[in-house]
Order: C-alpha cells, then structure tokens, then sequence
C-alpha cells in the first residue's frame, strides 16, 4: 500500500512522502515534507504551532483591544492609530518578504521564527513606557518587525508539515489556535481594566499601561513554544539564489492571484479601527471607559466568529476548492463596511447591529487568513515556497498601510462614511479580480 501510494504521487507530480521533520539531516532541494504513510495531519508540529499562536494573539490582542482607548486618553487623533496600524503593518511585509527570502537560501527556519515571537512579545510591553503616539508607533514597528520575521517562515514550515489535500485543515486549524488566543487576550484585558479601574483616579492611562505589561507573559510564552515543540528538517543551503530570479520564478497564476489580494487589501482596514468605531457610536450612551469595554467584548465577539470559523473553512475548501469559498469571504468584507457606514450615517448605536457586524468581520478575516495561506502553498513549489509567503504578506501589509491610513484620513478630514464607503469599493474590487482567475 505504501509504494502504491508514493507511485500514485510521482504520477500526480506530487513529492514522495518524507519522514516526520527533526532538527537532523537536510532534505535534497526541491523535495516536499509529506507525512508518512498513515500519519494524520493533526501531527505535533501543526499543534505545536496552534499553541504557539494560542499565546502570541492573547498578548498582542491584550494590547490591540485597549490601544484606541489608550492613545483616546493620550490626546491622540483617529489618523493615529490608522497610522500606526498601517505603517507597522507596512514595515512587517515589506520584512516578510525579505525573510522568506533568506529561509530559502539558508534552509531552515526555526531559530528566526523563535526570534521574531520573541521580539513581538517584547515589544507589545512597551506601550507601558509610551507618553505619546509616537512612542507607541516605535513599539509596533519594533513588534511588526518580529512578526514580519516570523509568519512566512512558519507558514512554510506549517505547509511542509502536512500532505497537499489537507492544507485546507492544517491552515484552519492553526487559525483558529491564533484566534482563540484573540479570543482569550481582549476578555482578560476587559476584566483587568474593570480591576485596575481605581487606578485611573492617579492617571487615565495606568490601567492601560498595566494591561501592557502583563501582556509580555504570554508573548515570551510564545516564543518558547515553538523552541519545544516545533522540529524542522533543513534544507541545504542555496547561496546561488538571487532575490531577483526568485521573485521571477513565481507562477504567473500565483501573480495575477497577488493582484486581487491587493486591491483587496486597500480596502480592508486594521480592525482596530472596528473598536473604534464602535467607542465612538458608543460613547453618547454609555460614556467612554464603558464604551471602551462594550467594544473589547464586540471584539472578542468578532474572535469568536474568527476561530470558529477558520477550521471549518479550511476543511471545507480541501472538499470544494477554495478561490470560490474566498470570493465569498471577500463580499462579506464588502457587507461589513457598508454595514459601518449605515451605522454612522442614521447614526444606529446600537450593541446588537455592532455585534451582527464584527461576527461578520471575524468569519471574513477567518476565509481570508486560511484560504490566502492555503492556496499560496497550493500555486507554489517547495523550493521558494519562503518566498511566496513573503511576498504574499508584502502584498497584504502594503493594502493594511493603503487601507488603513485611507480610512484613518477619510475619517478624520471627511467623516467615518467616507472612510468606510472608500474600503467597501477596494474590497469589492479585488473580489471581482480574485473571482475571474481561472
């Protein structure tokens, strides 16, 4: 059964199966990790980096839930933290891409992706020390770093760690473990704000700021995760690999799929922008610390959606294909930006619609985070698969800049409608381009 099986993936033009990766001998250029024969997809390295995930969400999203409050009580205008999410998201892909890059040429992965979870969590504990916006855009380019550093490399490896038709599974799977930890993180910020209340009659900002320092224990945690629990086999070293010819060895259909998950992404804003929209619809009613609260639970909300999602979207799209399952998420992309410029426009304040649209975010971001990682690897060879994953995050974090400072300024100097009208007409957009690729 077992050779039966290893002739039918020649025939398919598939890479014979190799042994489970250890951290011992290199594989020759070009041949695929499959699982061996018998073994299922839920092995120790796709857990091992679902838990690592787990603990790097909860720290960052312990952050993310309470910044727009944080910097609202630094005097910090809505541009801001359109800025600061775009131009970290920016400065992460731009790093992406030049790390999937040296994975390739180097042949392995680990020890960078450890240093990246390691300076991601660092650097999420340092909006404790921020006394302006600006400091707090330091911090998240200093964390983006890491995080660019980081998610192509593990991708690769998470892609390497399980046999083509059950990507679908294994990318949903590790979504869904990175979203529980988004899940996990705003609900232990929104309880810690409730505790540490008392604190801010010093300061307005000292319950944020100790919110931020706790968030450096689960972002170590992360990093020694995926030191324990994650095993590679390297590759031999390609020295000879220019970046230039690497770039140029992509498919063509992998490009032209590039091209609508970037106009996509001039349309799809940080979703930190979602709380704080819904603050600021809030706030008339319920005053701004508990609007704040309001807005974390919604978040926790569209993070539920998010990881529930994630798993069952990846496995449906090993069944029925996935460009069509994305196609889908993408419009509800679409609805979800209109659905915030009604709201700002009767204006509705109301915490039940707000709850209808960030469930509504969560799942799209869900077919959005499996779907883009699981074709990525399904359009490209292992061999620059590195690469691919970076250039995939360039293009993202370069429509996260477009998409968020847009947004952020249109919001700012026209009003939220125009913000939000400009992000449902990119996404529908690069739906459209995405749905026409044959």
């Amino acid at each position: 059964m077992a050779k039966d099986a290893e002739s039918r993936l020649a025939a398919e033009g598939e890479a014979v199966p190799e042994a489970r990766p250890t951290e011992a001998a290199p594989l020759p250029a070009g041949v695929e990790i499959l699982p061996v024969h018998g073994e299922r997809w839920l092995n120790r390295n796709v857990v091992g980096m679902g838990v690592t995930s787990f603990l790097s969400d909860a720290g960052h999203e312990m952050a993310t839930s309470v910044l727009p409050a944080f910097l609202a009580a630094l005097g910090a205008p809505p541009v801001a933290l359109g800025a600061i999410e775009g131009v970290a998201d920016a400065t992460s892909s731009f790093v992406k891409l030049g790390a999937g890059w040296v994975s390739d040429r180097i042949g392995h992965r680990k020890s960078i992706t450890v240093a990246g979870y390691f300076l991601t969590g660092v650097a999420m504990a340092s909006f404790a020390l921020a006394a302006s916006w600006l400091a707090v855009l330091a911090g998240r380019l200093v964390g983006w770093f890491g995080r660019g550093i980081r998610g192509p490399l593990r991708d690769a490896m998470l892609a390497e760690s399980v046999a083509p038709p059950a990507r679908g599974k294994a990318f949903g799977f590790h979504r869904a473990g990175d979203t529980l930890g988004a899940i996990v993180g705003p609900l232990f910020a929104v309880g810690l704000l409730a505790l540490l209340q008392p604190l801010a009659i010093v300061h307005p900002t000292s319950p944020f700021r100790t919110v931020f320092l706790i968030t450096l224990i689960p972002g170590l945690g992360s990093a020694l995760a995926f030191a324990l629990l994650v095993s590679e086999r390297r590759r031999p070293p390609a020295p000879h690999r220019r970046f230039l010819a690497t770039l140029r060895a992509l498919p063509e259909s992998y490009r032209r799929f590039l091209v609508g998950v970037g106009v996509f992404g001039a349309g799809d804003y940080a979703h930190t922008l979602l709380i704080l929209a819904a603050t600021q619809l809030l706030t008339p009613a319920y005053g701004v610390v508990r609007a704040a609260q309001i807005a974390a639970l919604l978040y926790v909300g569209h993070n539920v959606l998010y990881a529930g999602a994630s798993y069952p979207i990846g496995a449906l799209s090993d069944r029925l294909g996935r460009r069509g399952l994305l196609v889908l998420g993408y419009l509800l992309g679409v609805l979800v930006s209109l659905g915030f410029v009604l709201a700002f426009a009767l204006p509705l304040p109301s915490v039940e619609y707000l709850l209808l649209l960030f469930a509504l975010a969560g799942t799209y971001i869900a077919a959005e985070d499996a779907l883009e990682g699981a074709l990525t690897a399904d359009f490209v060879g292992p061999e620059i698969r590195g690469t691919a994953y970076g250039v995939m995050g360039t293009v993202n974090g370069v429509g996260d800049l477009v998409a968020s400072v847009v947004v952020g300024f249109l919001w700012t100097v026209v009003s939220p409608v125009a913000g939000f009208a400009y992000a449902a007409v990119a996404m529908l957009v690069g739906a459209l381009l995405v749905r026409r690729l044959r």
